[in-house]
């Protein structure tokens, strides 16, 4: 895993939505997160001192893993160029058919075998 800085984070983004255009997936993952192992947590908790949590988000097309952490002040910048590249990459998110032909030849035989007869409605 690859921890990278904003900028660098949301182009190598942009780059594995391009690789997985015609086959392939990008999973995206956001989490709270210090960035600090549980003993420094507990440290600075009896101390009194604050613990400012930031977003982890972790991005794989499972052959790279890239990360980054958004603090606070820069979270609207980052959701609003994140929210670009996923309406940019819009069209890779269509409906792959299945290749299930059990399915599929059992819903033919279906369709096929199914005749409708229609019965003429009484008017009054």
């Amino acid at each position: 895993m690859v921890l990278l800085q904003l900028d660098p984070f949301l182009n190598e983004l942009t780059s594995m939505f391009e690789k997985s255009k015609d086959k392939g997936s990008v999973w995206v993952t956001l989490k709270r997160s210090s960035l600090k192992s549980k003993l420094q947590k507990r440290k600075l908790s009896s101390a009194g001192e604050s613990i400012e949590y930031r977003c982890l988000i972790r991005a794989t097309d499972a052959k790279k893993t890239i990360s980054t952490s958004v603090g606070a002040k820069d979270h609207l910048r980052f959701q609003a160029s994140y929210a670009t590249i996923l309406k940019a990459h819009m069209t890779a998110l269509k409906k792959r058919e299945r290749k299930d032909r059990k399915k599929s030849t059992e819903a033919e035989k279906k369709e096929g075998t199914s005749t409708t007869t229609s019965k003429p409605t009484k008017k009054l």
